[in-house]
């Protein structure tokens, strides 16, 4: 597990190092030593630098490459210098080191890698001016791309950057070069083929738009010890670690009952609630229960096997709060799914109400069940007497939060941590990348990919969740899940390609991820 640092982190860590006797510019000269010695340098070099310590860890870049005999140059963006970043400076003007400004450069085309030191992860704010037409160099040239502690442009906490609108595309593109308007990225910061974190990863190097704008990132330890760690990254060992392995001495009872509610006649139920039985029992349930409106009884037999089928009171296909059933079905399960395709009725609504205040285990909630919460009040979650999941998107965590998403989006983790701690639930955000957190510990999953942007991944991802909060801390439990969850989408793509690949495929690399985990 590796920890991440958000920026305001980051900085009091590097002040508390430099307090603790270490000096600023000795940690930029560990970073340009970790940035040489990361990549397999082709020449000629271009680092472009910006004005702050992120163009000082570049002069130290340009000093060692000098030494090495690798054809480089400065490129500045301005004739601003940090302190220390000047110290360094200078020691390019000793050495001989080519030194030249952006205004003299017509492009980038021709250098074998292109080093991107112009921001750091402080950066917030809009890209313009020299620092726009250096980044549009850059993403215009045909180098190797390595972006130094993160892209330029790239929120260190977000991973979001401005929008370019297409008004602010040049009418002459002669300044893209050969590659004409394709070279103008849509976003305005700088996409690399690696990007060299320093010190610790930030939640930008993997959030929002992180995943598109880099190819590849490392991260290099430069001695800057955290001050607090509360956010956390998920990686392979982590998995085996929490679930452990099964022991001969046990039985479908020892890994939980589970149960499924949902479905409708209009929402295709059955279908949905048959993928996320499937997935439930390929994560390790020991029972799954689906629970749907008695007339999707007959279409859902055929589809699972392996589970057991407990119909719902119903009205026209649609479910009807009856609590004896409910109270039935939900006497000895560990954890409850509920909202996937269920619809929003007063009926439904009155279902979740019941389970909030009465059921006792662990009682996720997905789909057409958080649109159901977001019209009670929030003291719901805070007086539920269970422990509550939340697995909401970006639209569905707006209506929860009451908050616009351009808001959500500038400051994801901030956000999400700080509903947690207020409803006391644990809330898995959605994303490229995934955020989970009961608001003290946050966990981010980096696993998935685009193929699993299609119908019926979110019912997936409950139906895993539901066999694997069974046991274990459940926020720690919650990431598992969504690993498990990404993990298995990536290997479903690699077979079937990122349009072809459907929910189903996911679930059927399930075992696969275990396989790989070595249980």
């Amino acid at each position: 597990m590796t920890g991440i640092m958000s920026v305001e982190d980051m900085r009091s860590s590097d002040a508390a190092t430099i307090a603790g006797g270490v000096t600023g510019r000795e940690l930029m000269a560990r970073a340009g030593k970790a940035i040489y010695e990361a990549v397999m340098w082709k020449a000629p070099v271009a680092i472009v630098c910006g004005v702050g310590n992120n163009a000082g860890d570049g002069y130290v870049l340009a000093g060692l490459l000098k030494d090495a005999g690798i054809d480089s140059s400065l490129v500045l963006v301005e004739e601003r210098f940090s302190e220390d970043g000047r110290y360094y400076y200078e020691e390019c003007l000793k050495k001989g080191v080519n030194i030249c400004n952006i205004d003299e450069m017509g492009s980038l085309t021709g250098f074998g890698t292109v080093v991107d030191c112009i921001f750091g992860t402080g950066f917030k704010g809009e890209v313009k001016g020299k620092a726009l037409e250096a980044i549009d160099m850059i993403n215009e040239s045909d180098a190797y791309v390595v972006s130094v502690d993160i892209n330029s442009g790239l929120n260190g906490d977000s991973g979001m950057a401005g929008k370019r609108e297409m008004a602010e595309i040049p009418a002459d593109m002669s300044k893209a070069g050969a590659a004409g308007v394709g070279t103008i990225k849509p976003y305005t910061c700088v996409y690399s083929d690696l990007t060299i974190s320093i010190g610790t990863f930030k939640p930008g190097h993997f959030l929002n738009l992180a995943k598109d704008v880099m190819k590849r990132k490392i991260n290099v330890d430069i001695g800057i010890k955290p001050l607090k760690e509360e956010i956390f990254l998920l990686e392979d060992g982590d998995i085996a670690g929490f679930l452990g392995e099964r022991p001969n001495f046990s039985n479908k009872g020892t890994y939980g009952y589970t149960a499924l509610i949902g479905g409708s006649k209009r929402y295709s139920g059955a279908v949905r609630l048959a993928g996320m039985a499937n997935a439930a029992m390929r994560a390790g349930a020991g029972v799954v229960k689906v629970a749907l409106p008695g007339a999707l009884y007959h279409d859902l037999l055929p589809l699972i096997l392996e589970s057991t089928v407990f119909p719902l009171s119903d009205r026209d296909g649609e479910a009807v709060f009856n609590e004896a059933e409910l109270a039935e079905l939900v006497a000895n399960v560990k954890t409850v799914a509920f909202g996937m395709g269920i619809g929003v009725s007063e009926e439904t609504s009155k279902i979740l109400m019941y389970l909030l205040k009465n059921y006792k285990g662990r009682l996720i909630i997905d789909a057409d069940g958080l649109t159901l919460l977001s019209r009670m009040d929030r003291s719901v979650l805070k007086g539920a007497a269970g422990k509550v999941v939340l697995t909401p998107h970006l639209k569905e965590f707006e209506r929860l939060t009451g908050k616009p998403m351009h808001e959500i989006l500038a400051a994801p983790v901030e956000t999400v941590v700080k509903y947690a701690a207020e409803t006391g639930a644990v809330v898995l955000l959605k994303g490229p990348s995934t955020i989970i957190t009961d608001g003290r510990v946050t966990y981010i999953t980096d696993v998935g990919c685009p193929g699993m942007a299609t119908a019926g991944s979110g019912d997936v991802l409950s139906g895993i969740l539901s066999a694997v909060c069974a046991n274990g801390e459940l926020v720690r439990a919650v990431a598992v899940g969504a690993y498990i969850n990404g993990k298995a989408g990536e290997l479903a793509q690699e077979k079937y390609g990122a349009i072809s690949m459907i929910a189903s495929d996911t679930v059927g690399c399930i075992p696969e991820v275990f396989k790989y985990q070595h249980f």
